[in-house]
């Protein structure tokens, strides 16, 4: 058992120091928008979303109604449902509970690690998996934030162009190697330029923006790039 849950911290830890350096960029983000630490900390302990947060903070900056900042946040994260949907085939027979707790820790980077495991995984090794990068985005978000109280007012401002740069950083690879995400980014980008341009449209706010723009960029691209997904299941590990 014990040995299980070192392969899964293992397996994690790369990750780990990834969510490291992104999340050191989403505490100077907050922190560049005034936002106060514990407030950062908790957006990374509560999500662990990425691209979800950056939305959510940029939104709460701009006081947002909450139904807006939920229905932005659920779209940019709606392809979580549909990991966990593939990775429930992945599972050995667990407890609802247990299910749930390893629902809150997927992620792209988790998910991809677990799903391409050769045989069904347990809550043992999940655990595991999941502990380290969460460990290494939530500290990552802390050291962030706490720099960015100690830097200076023209340092802090000039880092707020970093939420528009984690998004091209999210954006940018997937497009290189799949056609369908740059095909999507492109349509998604196109909407946008027309809600900017068109004046009677300018009007809407921004998390709605959001939703308008990627909900038919997606499902285009996936009418355009359909794609069967599969995972190979052959011998459980606790």
């Amino acid at each position: 058992m014990k040995k299980i849950f070192t392969d899964g911290l293992k397996d994690g830890l790369p990750i780990a120091l990834g969510y490291l350096a992104v999340s050191f960029s989403f505490g100077m983000t907050a922190s560049a928008q005034n936002v106060p630490v514990w407030v950062a900390i908790a957006l990374s302990a509560l999500n662990l979303t990425s691209a979800g947060q950056f939305s959510a903070l940029t939104l709460m900056c701009k006081s947002a109604p909450l139904a807006e900042i939920a229905a932005a946040t659920f779209v940019i994260n709606i392809r979580y449902l549909l990991m966990s949907i593939v990775l429930s085939q992945k599972l050995v027979k667990m407890p609802i509970v247990a299910r749930m707790a390893i629902a809150f820790g997927v992620t792209d980077e988790i998910f991809t690690v677990a799903s391409t495991k050769p045989h069904k995984v347990g809550f043992t090794y999940m655990s595991g998996l999941i502990l380290a990068p969460y460990f290494g985005w939530c500290l990552g978000t802390s050291l962030g934030a706490l720099a960015g109280n100690l830097l200076g007012d023209a340092i802090s401002s000039a880092l707020g162009i970093g939420l528009y740069a984690m998004f091209i950083a999210i954006v940018i690879p997937e497009a290189k190697s799949d056609k369908s995400v740059a095909f999507a980014a492109g349509i998604a980008v196109a909407i946008s330029c027309v809600f900017q341009w068109w004046s009677f449209l300018s009007s809407i706010s921004a998390g709605w923006a959001v939703i308008i723009a990627s909900v038919p960029a997606a499902a285009i691209a996936a009418l355009v790039f359909p794609r069967n997904e599969e995972v190979n299941e052959t011998q459980a590990t606790n």
